[in-house]
Order: C-alpha cells, then sequence, then structure tokens
C-alpha cells in the first residue's frame, strides 16, 4: 500500500499533514497532523515498524514524556504518518532516521491491513489504517535517539518482548499490544 499522490509532494518544506481515509479505507483528503489527534480522530494513514538486529533482538522504544499519547510507555521501534505522496517505504526510513538516526535494509509488510483504533487517558483518540512493517539494521549502525520522541531504548529478545506484552499490556501501547500476537507466529523468518 502506498499513500496517495497529490498536487503536495512528500519532503517539502510546512506543516506535517496526514492522509484522510473514507469507511472503505480510500484516500479522502488530508489533514494538518497537529489537527487531527483529538477526542473524534478521523480516520487516517499510519504505519508501525519493528526493527531486527539479526540476533533473535528487536529494537524497543520508550515514548517521551511530552508524546500528547501515551507518554512513557514502550512500543515498537518506530511509528508515524506517510506524508500526501510519500511511499510506505519512503516515510518509514524518513521517521527511523529523524526518530533513531537509523538506516535499515530492506522493509517487508507483514501486516498490510492492520487497523486499530484506542483512546488515550487525556481522550486524545487514535484511528488508524496501519500497515506494519519489519527490517533489519545494517550491521554496525547504533541508535542515536532523538529525544523529543525517544525518551529511552532497548534491544530485547522477541520472546521476551511476546511475554512482557502479555503479562503487562497497560506498560504497552496499545497498538503494540494488538500487534505483537499477530507478529509472533512470523517472527522467526525476521528477528
Amino acid at each position: 500500500m502506498t499513500a496517495p499522490p497529490t498536487s503536495r509532494p512528500a519532503g517539502t518544506a510546512g506543516p506535517e499533514r496526514v492522509v484522510l481515509l473514507d469507511a472503505g479505507h480510500q484516500p479522502s483528503g488530508t489533514a494538518l497532523k497537529s489537527e487531527v489527534h483529538d477526542s473524534e480522530t478521523a480516520l487516517h494513514l499510519a504505519f508501525s515498524s519493528y526493527v531486527s538486529d539479526g540476533e533473535g533482538r528487536v529494537l524497543l522504544t520508550r515514548r517521551a514524556l511530552d508524546k500528547r499519547t501515551w507518554p512513557g510507555v514502550w512500543t515498537n521501534t518506530c511509528c508515524g504518518h506517510p506524508q500526501p505522496g510519500e511511499s510506505f517505504d519512503d516515510a518509514v526510513r524518513r521517521r527511523m532516521v529523524d526518530e533513531l538516526g537509523l538506516e535499515v535494509g530492506e522493509l517487508t509488510c507483514v501486516l498490510p491491513d492492520f487497523a486499530y483504533r484506542a483512546v488515550d487517558a487525556s481522550g486524545v483518540v487514535e484511528n488508524e489504517v496501519c500497515p506494519v512493517f519489519v527490517a533489519r539494521t545494517h550491521p554496525g549502525s547504533t541508535v542515536t535517539a532523538n529525544g523529543s520522541e525517544v525518551m529511552e531504548w532497548r534491544w530485547v529478545e522477541w520472546q521476551s518482548l511476546a511475554a512482557a506484552v502479555r503479562a503487562t499490556p497497560f506498560a504497552f501501547s496499545p497498538w503494540s499490544v494488538l500487534q505483537v500476537p499477530l507478529l509472533d507466529a512470523q517472527a522467526s523468518s525476521w528477528v
């Protein structure tokens, strides 16, 4: 799945926008990212990604405390929104560099139809069609976390992550709680 093209090419200056979707998950417009997340968030396009080091470990991140939704919780490696006209591959790679200073190898979409709706304790709603991607880091890559996005990060064994999500779901983002069990059966092929 790729973000729909618009007259505004990806990578141009200006406020970040998200791609709005209709009930059939088809593009229906755009909105400012800063204005779309509220108590009645419109359905929009996003992505989640999980990165492995190729040694059986996956990179988890803990959301910065000043994040608008789910501050301080552990989550997948990186999330974001493709800009209008931006491919998922480009969006995932852009956010990996912005949030973690990481470059990754081949991206694989493993949950193309994942979608969820969740309400944060503050009342802000996440309402996203959110394909899930996996990748491996380049050898020798090091994490350089952007403190406004990530307050902490850790490489963990996949089975430890799956067990932690089952035992303490409140410590993780709601999208990760839903994604990890879906990814568990295929984790051995990419972790």
